[in-house]
């Protein structure tokens, strides 16, 4: 069958993460979308080793990232280029994602209000770190500025070293693309009840508020204020890490009391069970003696012991363990896609199964540009006016 987004037409001027992950997922599920990336002002994530292809211009990160698109290469400060846009706009492509800070689109005569005249019912998201509004719009920023405003480092850490970094871009992919994606399609959905676009402002600062769900809802009400071990979730219960002999980690889940209970068998401390995760008024020396327990045996002892114990207990594995796990594997979690060179590049699958659907990985991203000329053709430009476009560096 078509893909699940088919019909769907994508312009997206984004770069870096949260919007090429974005689109890409829009891309996955059968968005017809077209990067638009500037000829001198390179991308970073292009030029991330390692590369995919013969000539060093691919990287994997960027074949990830743009896979399923195609590429036009244009100056945006060229007025010729804009009269391109136009004309991809004129030819459905309607859905408008743009990662730049405020003002700089509007600048480069590509602005919401302008775009809308040229189609009244299109769909416009602007992606920022703060938003179009509010104290720090022009402010610069990264998923650990984010993180830290929102108010969710303030208490996901440690009382003696105090927050701790993520290794993951929680607020790039988790606030900013997701947020992206559902907005979009709920506004797809309304143009399609309404005939009317609209403009979507997407700040990955603030989409990270909603993940404070439980401590802000207690606090909102006049709760106890959040800190560091100081709740179920963050240190302040024997949910957590537990180092194994062979200096590895496994990790500890069951908040429920069956769950709890039978951790506590599994370990012989069953004289802990009643207590619940919380042991309180002696979490400390609980958390000692299963530390010491756990600390005797190798990582494989307990995955053992655990393999048939209903305690939420599982290793925590390297990333390369992961991919390679039996797990991922029977979820086809990674998938071969066509390369730049035709050869296979593995990547992360789309995480989501359909019952009607299979996401098609048509191709990862590719060189810069390298659907320009044939973009241009089937907007109707001929060979002339082409070349005309290349002599005057609207390509770069």
């Amino acid at each position: 069958m078509d893909g699940l987004l088919s019909g769907l037409k994508v312009l997206d001027f984004t770069y870096l993460l949260p919007g090429p992950f974005a689109t890409m997922v829009l891309a996955d599920l059968g968005a017809d979308v077209i990067r638009v990336e500037s000829p001198t002002r390179i991308d970073m994530v292009r030029i991330l080793p390692p590369f995919v292809d013969r000539d060093g211009k691919v990287s994997a990160l960027h074949a990830y990232l743009n896979r399923n698109k195609k590429s036009i290469a244009l100056d945006l400060k060229n007025k010729e280029s804009i009269s391109v846009i136009e004309r991809l706009i004129d030819n459905g492509y309607d859905i408008i994602v743009e990662q730049f800070r405020p003002g700089v689109m509007e600048r480069l005569g590509l602005s919401y209000d302008r775009l809308k005249s040229v189609d009244p019912s299109i769909i416009y998201c602007s992606i920022t770190g703060y938003g179009q509004t509010g104290p720090f719009r022009d402010r610069a920023g990264h998923d650990i500025n984010y993180l830290s405003l929102s108010g969710i480092m303030g208490y996901s850490g440690r009382k003696d070293t105090g927050p701790c970094l993520m290794g993951v871009q929680m607020a790039d992919i988790g606030s900013g693309s997701y947020n992206t994606i559902v907005s979009i399609l709920a506004a797809v959905i309304s143009r399609l009840n309404t005939g009317q676009g609209q403009y979507i402002d997407v700040a990955m600062a603030d989409g990270l508020f909603p993940y404070n769900a439980v401590q802000a809802s207690t606090e909102l009400a006049g709760g106890d204020r959040s800190g560091y071990e100081t709740e179920v979730l963050n240190g302040g219960s024997l949910y957590g890490f537990y180092e194994t002999a062979d200096s590895r980690y496994i990790s500890f889940g069951g908040l429920e009391q069956q769950f709890f209970t039978e951790f506590c068998k599994a370990l012989g401390v069953e004289d802990l069970a009643d207590g619940g995760v919380m042991q309180f008024g002696k979490l400390e020396e609980a958390r000692e003696r299963i530390s010491g327990i756990i600390r005797s045996k190798p990582l494989e002892f307990w995955i053992e012991r655990f393999k048939k114990v209903d305690a939420c207990v599982e290793p925590v594995l390297r990333l390369s363990e992961a991919l390679e796990s039996e797990y991922a594997k029977a979820k086809d979690l990674v998938v071969n896609v066509p390369g730049p060179d035709g050869n296979p590049v593995p990547q992360l699958a789309h995480p989501v199964k359909f019952s009607n659907f299979k996401p098609r990985y048509r191709k990862t991203g590719g060189k810069l540009g390298e659907d320009t000329k044939a973009i241009l053709r089937s907007l109707g430009y001929d060979e002339e006016r082409v070349k005309n476009m290349e002599k005057k560096g609207v390509f770069g």
